[in-house]
């Protein structure tokens, strides 16, 4: 990961400490869009395959590549996009970042078996977005996640023993009705709800998830899910 920057939420504004994720240039060094450092983040409202990309410099072999624009999710339930600095107005000369290491989820302190590192996929489509939410949950602790055979109201749904999922990949926030919908699919097989989403949550699905103990995660374009609530913070504590 790049360096930290402290970001806070112009919709709550939260305090957040955020470091940039790494990629690999097609050389093997490990490229880190570069961040706007004192400029604002934006609220992500509505999306677009355009501004979800970002042109960034190698600083080795110098070669322009597109990555993720990064974003941050907000526990408030916002998803932020954190401005970076175009290549097209750095100053002559400009290298970008050195070489730091790839990115990964940092373990919860107190999560009482450590975890081997999670090692995310791209997000580029919406099947993209159903695997890294899979791979997130096989690395929770579920066994034998797979596709659900009949698509639910919205989304993508995912099942496992003792979990029901749901991938909504479009650039939909998730509804309150959606949530409510989930809990429901899992008390009838008694298992715990999840929900995934690329463009956040509602106010109020937000609000129910948090009466009903949904763990709600955000999935950004690198395909590591940050969780946006109380349950989703347990979850990743506890495990499966």
């Amino acid at each position: 990961m790049g360096e930290s920057v402290p970001i806070r939420c112009p919709a709550c504004r939260r305090e957040h400490v955020y470091a940039p994720s790494s990629y690999p240039c097609t050389c093997g060094t490990p490229v880190t869009p570069p961040l706007l450092r004192g400029a604002a983040p934006a609220l992500i409202t509505h999306r677009t395959w355009d501004d979800d990309w970002v042109t960034v410099r190698c600083p080795a072999c110098g070669l322009h590549a597109q990555w993720p624009h990064p974003e941050l999710g907000c526990g408030c339930g916002a998803v932020l996009r954190i401005p970076v600095r175009s290549v097209a107005v750095d100053p002559p000369g400009f290298r970008g970042e050195g070489p730091v290491p790839p990115a990964h989820i940092p373990l919860p302190r107190t999560a009482s078996t450590p975890r081997p590192v999670f090692h995310p996929v791209t997000i580029r489509t919406a099947r993209d977005a159903v695997t890294a939410a899979a791979l997130y949950l096989k690395w929770l602790g579920f066994s034998d996640v797979r596709r659900t055979e009949q698509r639910p109201a919205s989304g993508i749904g995912l099942h496992a023993p003792g979990l029901v999922a749901q991938v909504e990949p479009s650039t939909r926030p998730v509804s309150v009705r959606d949530v409510e919908c989930l809990w429901l699919n899992g008390l009838g097989s008694s298992a715990v709800g999840v929900c995934f989403s690329l463009a956040g949550y509602t106010d109020e699905a937000r609000r129910r998830a948090d009466s009903l103990a949904v763990p709600l995660f955000v999935l950004d374009l690198t395909g590591t899910p940050q969780p946006v609530n109380s349950p989703a913070d347990e979850l990743v504590t506890a495990g499966a």
